[in-house]
């Protein structure tokens, strides 16, 4: 089946497929690969409605630029009138009132959307196992991790379900599963996708990104969801490139990596060895990369879940049983209700950052946790940031492992919320694009991906090089 927009492009320019065939082969991948776990919703009846209309217009000349693109949608995105719960049953029975702006611009560019995938619960987590509708499997080894949190958008796409997928990156969440799945997780600059519509974790980080299996694909994603929205306040107000335009690299980029991921005792001994001979390749193709200190790479992940906790305990108070989503029945009074509906619909994980988030906000400690982990995350964006001026890119392995086995972290956070020490950095230096692309595999098989990171806005030099690397 095809692998690309452009071969889906040609085989509907020349007769030989439909959207609405495409749409019925997706279905039917759906429902061969359901023990994935990917879906948690599919609009079949829908979509296939709604390829017909898109065939007529093709017929007419009239269809937009995504026409035949088949896309899923994590279930933290709100698409009008269908369900949303963020893979949590605290919001048992809720349909969105609207759609994201991603969504509306996608939608109006004559995409298809086939269905809601699932993910770590309100998107808290490294390996989407932490869903209440059951984990993700990898589609490579079942008994593996998909990654997370957008391991069902990920999984999706790994198993041709869709052409491509919509996640959110809140420290890795498209990333780290793209590095695991083996496809590629483009996770853009804070501010230059709108996040209106996005359920949110923690909202200064929190950013729509992009799973699919070429780089024009996510080039073109990117150019049709990025931009300014009246609805966003925080949303660039940045023209768009013509990102689609911009593949060809030109030049050979100064390239950076940082010395302690690479000495770093968590990497798996072939992740390791995959790293240092993308090193050697590069220098040999005549690039300048060279190995830079980062000293507050310690400090990174402690700063991240501070901060995102505690912007997870006021997000998530919102969800209280008495406007919508699951409300218990044994409760007497309102404070009881507050409790039990909590106590019951959130999952452990969820439960466990909101007391972790409550207590760093609470008076006895907001200075010495909250604020402080609020300087240092300046800290660590001006070094990021300083480095980044004097290099093109900073590269390092997306994630320090491939994908573990199921269940092999879940009793312990600690080890789980190291597999993010190298993917939360671009989110914690003040939201810098980041990219994982396939970069080979380990004994077993399994995806090792390749993390590319920029400066502010320079999505095109990022998918320049990148189509550069797998080209």
């Amino acid at each position: 089946m095809h692998t690309s927009f452009k071969q889906i492009q040609k085989a509907l320019k020349d007769g030989e497929t439909t959207c609405k065939d495409l749409v019925s082969h997706y279905l039917k991948v759906i429902e061969e690969k359901k023990h994935l776990n990917a879906f948690l919703e599919v609009y079949a009846e829908e979509a296939l409605q709604k390829a017909g209309e898109i065939d007529q217009k093709i017929q007419a000349g009239t269809a937009g630029r995504l026409a035949g693109m088949v896309i899923g949608l994590k279930d933290v995105i709100c698409y009008q009138d269908h369900g949303l719960q963020a893979a949590s049953h605290i919001l048992d029975g809720f349909k969105s009132q609207f759609s994201a702006t991603a969504v509306e611009k996608l939608l109006a560019e004559d995409a298809i959307i086939i269905g809601r995938q699932n993910c770590d619960e309100f998107a808290m987590g490294s390996s989407s196992e932490n869903s209440a509708f059951g984990a993700v499997r990898n589609a490579l080894d079942t008994n593996r991790v998909s990654g997370g949190s957008s391991g069902g958008s990920a999984v999706a796409v790994q198993a041709g379900m869709c052409l491509a997928s919509l996640g959110t990156d809140t420290g890795g969440s498209v990333r780290q599963p793209a590095s695991f799945c083996g496809v590629i997780g483009l996770k853009p600059t804070y501010s230059r996708v709108s996040r209106y519509g996005l359920l949110a974790y923690a909202s200064s980080f929190d950013i729509i990104g992009t799973f699919a299996n070429s780089v024009e694909d996510t080039a073109l994603l990117l150019e049709v969801i990025a931009g300014q929205d009246d609805f966003d306040s925080t949303v660039s107000t940045k023209s768009v490139p013509h990102y689609t335009q911009l593949l060809d690299l030109g030049y050979k980029p100064k390239i950076a990596y940082l010395r302690e991921t690479v000495e770093n005792e968590g990497l798996q001994p072939e992740v390791k060895e995959n790293i240092l001979q993308t090193i050697e390749k590069l220098r040999a193709d005549g690039h300048t990369v060279e190995a830079v200190d980062f000293p507050l790479l310690d400090y990174i992940l402690p700063t991240y879940y501070i901060l995102t906790t505690a912007e997870a305990s006021t997000n998530l108070s919102r969800y209280d049983g008495v406007r919508y989503g699951h409300r218990s029945q044994h409760s007497k009074d309102l404070v009881s209700m507050y409790k039990l509906s909590r106590s019951e619909a959130f999952g452990m994980e969820v439960q466990r950052r909101i007391i972790l988030g409550t207590f760093v906000l609470s008076s006895s400690y907001y200075d010495a946790y909250f604020t402080k982990a609020q300087k240092v995350r300046r800290l660590i964006a001006n070094k990021t940031k300083e480095i980044l001026t004097q290099y093109d890119f900073i590269i390092s392995p997306t994630a320090p492992t491939t994908a573990f086995e199921i269940g092999k972290n879940t009793s312990n956070p600690l080890a789980m919320y190291l597999a993010d020490i190298f993917s939360v950095q671009a989110n914690v230096a003040g939201g810098l694009p980041a990219i994982s692309i396939p970069n080979g595999f380990d004994a077993q098989g399994m995806p090792i991906g390749l993390q590319i990171m920029a400066n502010s806005f320079e999505e095109a030099k990022l998918l320049a090089f990148s189509n550069y690397w797998l080209g």
